[in-house]
């Protein structure tokens, strides 16, 4: 897999986070590359070559991280910087992998064109959509804890990130979330399972 973004990605290994999900889960062993700059938007990306990187190399998933509030201030740049690569990923042969985002803390009702955002331009592409966005959302609603806004308010503390790795697994893989145990350090079973199943229930295989 290749992720492509910025510090929503890097941020508490994402990729490792997943990985460690999908050996436990599936016994599934995912190999990951990341392009990451921080603030990045995928036209920064794009400018930087990022193409060469897919084309280059041989993907099955290349994950695309728009900055995060762009799609909000500027939902048709936004899908404009999506449509670049469309070519190059017909080239590669890889399935389009869009990371949907959440709204910043103090500006919950911005989920909502964050969502309508990621979702009709992944329509449009045939594009796989992973709804993290709408789990934290749904997480945020039902539950005052564990914290998923780090301090400032935008980064995930590692529960965010978590939560955004099993929404991955049950999105990509179609993986069942149940009974699977992950010891990450910070993170107490019970919180594990609650994230667990807010992930399961936002990807629509809830157990």
């Amino acid at each position: 897999m290749l992720f492509i973004g910025n510090s929503f990605t890097t941020r508490n290994d994402l990729p490792g986070l997943l990985s460690a999900i999908a050996k436990a889960g599936a016994g599934t062993m995912i190999e990951s590359k990341v392009i990451a700059a921080g603030g990045a938007s995928l036209r920064r990306h794009w400018n930087a070559g990022a193409a060469d990187t897919i084309t280059d190399e041989k993907w099955g998933y290349v994950v695309f991280q728009e900055q995060s509030t762009l799609p909000i201030k500027n939902g048709k740049r936004f899908h404009e910087n999506v449509r670049e690569f469309v070519p190059v990923m017909k080239e590669s042969g890889a399935t389009m992998v869009l990371f949907m985002t959440w709204a910043r803390k103090h500006e919950p009702e911005n989920q909502k064109l964050l969502t309508d955002s990621y979702d009709s331009i992944g329509k449009e592409l045939a594009a796989t959509v992973v709804p993290v966005g709408s789990a934290w959302r749904e997480m945020l609603e039902k539950h005052d804890t564990p914290e998923l806004h780090a301090e400032d308010g935008s980064h995930p503390t590692l529960a965010g990130s978590y939560l955004a790795a099993c929404v991955f697994y049950t999105t990509l893989f179609e993986g069942d979330l149940k009974d699977l145990e992950t010891e990450v350090e910070g993170l107490s079973h019970e919180e594990r399972r609650l994230l667990q199943q807010i992930a399961q229930s936002a990807s629509g295989s809830e157990q």
